[in-house]
């Protein structure tokens, strides 16, 4: 015969409270408001509101699965490529460049990731969803990339045909977002105007942008690029074009006053990458007709080189800022090819008979005609002068045209911003100017145009 013991209640000796307690179909365990458990015909409750559950020290728990949420990992912003672990959501932080969250390898079907942009930056830098071995909505395999700022994700793994499916998707740019700023490396790195990072190159390098900022803060440069000067003329040639002279506006970075050419032209987006850097050297002069200079590039900007000056009874050589023509020769044209605003100004033209050479465009005048003199020849035209910015904050004149060479001893001056005079041997356009060369004379016999001056590359940009 088996024993049985029949009670309604159990209750504690010190105080006759409930420990075990039977009415009707529901039985509580436990007594007063700390009720642990209830068990009644339909349900088990643990705890009670505003209590906690907890399981013991090295417990585990099965058969209960997830509720559609995530244990969000905020101790531990992820900076690079990770793989993410189910039922984990993570902060992707991507303003130091883009990186790859990979999904959990061989999932299990209700297996849950999420992923939120941490500082509003997936659109400058992308965060890419890699399917590490399974479908993404059936993609097979194709990763998939956040490319929206403030982006909010959250996967589900469903079974092998669709794989890993986004079951909420959120976009949240209008509160959180922090100021960032561009940052970079490359050339000569002065501070001016306290907020503000300027970097200066006199030859070739790597402007290499680490944050690309945002609107918040700064996400885009101002610029300054000057193309090498032509080299000039010889035989009473003519004095050499000014490099190429582009600039914004300065309207991005404050604090400094651009040239007329920089009027109304925008500063420069940037991502996080390398932008290759040239800088054009200046040309070489001749006894002969002069070597034009070379480009100078920056991003999506070309200044070109300037033209060389002509030798007698040659034309100027056309690029960023036109030669000046030698005796008897045409002007070269500036502008060359045409970009708004002009990079440059047409050169002069030649002495008709029999001597005297133009002087090189400059970047906001055109190079003087040969002129006559006294004694009845044609002397050198003056260079065109150069543009004046204080993108370094010192301003600076670039971008003088040379002078021409002429006769008898009578010989173009060149134009403000390291333009170069001509003379029996035309002088040299001073160098990271992007200023034309002189033109050369004759007597006793051709002497040669002098070299152009190389250019430069500006850049500039709000750090903080």
């Amino acid at each position: 015969m088996t024993s049985k013991i029949k009670v309604d209640n159990i209750n504690k000796v010190s105080d006759d409270s409930n420990i075990i307690k039977k009415c009707g179909t529901t039985t509580t365990i436990g007594s007063g408001a700390s009720n642990p458990i209830v068990v009644d015909g339909s349900a088990i409750t643990l705890g009670r509101c505003g209590g906690t559950v907890a399981l013991a020290s090295g417990a585990t728990q099965t058969g209960f699965g997830r509720t559609g949420t995530v244990d969000w990992q905020t101790s531990s912003i992820k900076t690079s490529t990770f793989t993410a672990v189910n039922g984990e959501g993570y902060f992707a932080n991507t303003s130091g460049g883009a990186f790859t969250m990979n999904l959990p390898a061989s999932p299990s079907a209700g297996n849950i990731v999420s992923v939120k942009d941490y500082l509003f930056t997936f659109a400058t830098n992308n965060l890419t969803i890699g399917r590490n071995g399974s479908n993404i909505g059936g993609g097979g395999s194709t990763d998939i990339t956040s490319s929206t700022n403030g982006s909010a994700l959250t996967f589900i793994y469903v079974d092998g045909t669709q794989g890993w499916l986004v079951i909420n998707e959120s976009t949240d740019t209008s509160v959180g977002q922090l100021p960032a700023f561009v940052a970079a490396t490359g050339g000569t790195i002065t501070t001016v105007c306290t907020n503000f990072k300027v970097h200066t190159f006199t030859g070739p390098g790597t402007f290499c942008v680490s944050n690309a900022g945002n609107a918040l803060g700064s996400n885009t440069v101002d610029y300054l690029v000057v193309a090498g000067g032509g080299g000039g003329g010889g035989d009473d040639g003519g004095g050499a074009g000014a490099g190429g002279y582009r600039e914004s506006s300065g309207a991005a970075t404050g604090c400094y006053t651009a040239s007329p050419l920089g009027s109304g032209v925008a500063a420069l987006p940037v991502s996080a990458t390398g932008f290759t850097i040239a800088v054009g050297s200046g040309g070489a002069g001749s006894p002969s007709t002069g070597t034009s200079g070379s480009n100078s590039t920056f991003s999506s900007i070309t200044s070109t080189g300037g033209g060389a000056g002509g030798r007698s009874p040659t034309a100027g050589v056309s690029g960023g800022s036109g030669g000046g023509g030698s005796n008897q020769g045409a002007a070269g044209s500036g502008n060359t090819p045409p970009v708004s605003p002009s990079q440059g100004n047409n050169g002069g033209t030649g002495g008709s008979n029999p001597n005297g050479g133009g002087g090189g465009g400059g970047a906001t005048v055109t190079g003087q005609d040969a002129q006559p003199n006294p004694a009845g020849y044609a002397g050198g035209g003056n260079g065109g002068n150069g543009a004046t910015t204080s993108i370094n904050a010192t301003p600076t004149v670039r971008a003088g045209g040379g002078g021409g060479g002429g006769f008898p001893n009578d010989y173009g001056t060149g134009g403000t911003g390291g333009g170069a005079a001509g003379g029996a041997a035309g002088s040299t356009g001073t160098v990271n100017t992007g200023g034309g060369g002189g033109g050369g004379s004759t007597s006793p016999g051709p002497r040669s145009g002098g070299a152009g001056g190389s250019g430069i590359v500006i850049i500039r940009y709000k750090f903080q």
